[in-house]
């Protein structure tokens, strides 16, 4: 789960009011449909077909809705950083998930009201009802194996690319029946209006397709990057050193993540989220990649000068949206150190690059209060474990904490699991209302929020993001 900041007692940001923006547009565009529907008989005098009863009315509405929703969830899916960036990608995902069940919910009821109303005259005619009937039909079906098949892809052993593709399909082909529906029935396309608002939605979907699918991949084409090194890690994990060919690279903030292709062109559509692990001061970009699955494990098998490719930056999970914070707590379980040990590294250049040029300390982020709990099963299993003892020496400000569920003998550190006990022995919140950071498996994710909101941290102080796309 994730939160964007609480504007309790603070400057309202601009991702706030960004955010309140795109929920007044995405509210606009779900409606309009059934906006269109409803006032064009009136501007135009044209009435609609005689003989239509309010729960006729009223099924067409929840399917121009469901309609609406579905065409709009491609949106949701495009990975347009502006539409991300006051939310944060897991919110967005989330939301994409619930929506698809709200949207069958709807497209469901829609035909079902007409059922009931219509029972006496349909029940005797299944096969031969019109082509609107059979559209619509493989429109729900299409949606719902959609969701079948998301919800329980761990049970299906579905592997990640073969899900996405069958997403993708499934996707189009539910838009694509449920527009042909539309037309089919034709009492609500009488109008210039009503064909206009849909032959722009269908447009606008078909544009989405294309871009997500067309110009985006080779937009990545023409801006390759090339493996400089993969570095072993303990925890069974490699770090990925990239840097850019021909071309300046991304800029990112600590934190964030982006979509890796190893292996393959863009075009295949194998694409892999992972956290930057680098500092956002220095042009080579790392990954650092736990060993978890088919593509991951094959990481350390990527040789210098192969060509990767990658989409974004993505993601809220970085201290940089809050420069006004009195101090951050980073909260890590396992590979979830990656994003937090991007903050480290870039605070310690930011404050490498102002003593260079002589800026005398001051009230810069990363000169301010920060802790790092660090929680792993064992001492060989802690990610970059000596790299972080040398960037506490370089950032005095810095309190790390390692936290060991099975630790060795003569362990003196933390020991079982992250608790608010072992935070409120290190964190005194009473001292500010500190951003909280936390990136690891959801079931650590989850306890850590309720530790931290028993705490008393404001949940909009509580960042966290799960790449839990499923």
């Amino acid at each position: 789960m994730s939160h964007s900041s609480s504007t309790i007692g603070r400057p309202l940001s601009s991702h706030a009011v960004t955010g309140a923006l795109w929920i007044f547009v995405y509210l606009l565009l779900t409606l309009a449909p059934l906006g269109i529907v409803m006032i064009a008989p009136s501007i135009t005098g044209v009435s609609l077909p005689a003989g239509r009863s309010f729960w006729t009315e009223f099924s067409v509405a929840l399917g121009f809705v469901g309609l609406s929703t579905m065409c709009l969830q491609f949106v949701l899916t495009a990975r347009f950083s502006f539409l991300k960036a006051p939310y944060g990608s897991d919110i967005i995902y989330r939301f994409h998930k619930i929506i698809a069940i709200f949207s069958l919910g709807l497209i469901l009821l829609h035909p079902l009201v007409l059922f009931i109303e219509r029972w006496d005259t349909m029940k005797d005619r299944w096969h031969t009802h019109p082509l609107a009937f059979w559209t619509g039909t493989a429109s729900i079906l299409s949606l719902f194996l959609l969701i079948l098949v998301s919800v329980y892809r761990a049970q299906l052993r579905m592997e990640y690319d073969r899900w996405r593709r069958w997403h993708a399909i499934l996707g189009v082909l539910a838009i694509a029946f449920a527009v042909v529906h539309v037309m089919r029935v034709g009492h609500y396309l009488a109008e210039p209006l009503q064909r206009w608002l849909w032959g722009g939605y269908t447009l606008a979907w078909v544009a989405l397709i294309v871009h997500v699918r067309l110009l985006k991949p080779l937009r990545e084409l023409r801006e390759p990057y090339e493996v400089v090194s993969v570095r072993p890690q303990l925890g069974d994990a490699a770090a990925l050193t990239i840097r850019p060919v021909s071309h300046a690279g991304i800029r990112f903030q600590p934190g964030q993540f982006a979509w890796l292709t190893a292996f393959a062109s863009p075009l295949s559509d194998r694409e892999h989220p992972f956290s930057f692990s680098s500092s956002a001061e220095r042009p080579e970009i790392e990954f650092t990649i736990k060993k978890l699955g088919d593509f991951s494990s094959r990481i350390p098998t990527l040789s210098p000068g192969q060509r990767v490719y990658i989409d974004g930056p993505f993601g809220a999970l970085s201290a940089d949206r809050h420069p006004h914070a009195p101090g951050y707590v980073f909260i890590a379980g396992g590979i979830g150190i990656t994003p937090m040990i991007s903050h480290l590294r870039t605070f310690a250049d930011r404050q490498a690059r102002d003593r260079a040029a002589g800026i005398a300390a001051g009230n810069q982020p990363h000169e301010r209060p920060m802790w790092l709990f660090y929680a792993t099963n064992t001492w060989s299993d802690t990610t970059y474990r000596d790299e972080l003892a040398a960037l506490v020496r370089e950032l005095p400000n810095l309190r790390l904490v390692h936290i060991l569920s099975r630790p060795h003998d003569g362990w003196a550190g933390e020991r079982g699991m992250l608790s608010a006990d072992v935070i409120r022995r290190h964190v005194d919140f009473s001292q500010g209302r500190f951003e909280c950071f936390i990136c690891g498996p959801p079931v650590m994710m989850d306890a850590v929020e309720r530790a931290l909101r028993s705490l008393g941290v404001p949940i909009g102080d509580i960042h966290a993001e799960k790449f839990n796309l499923v």
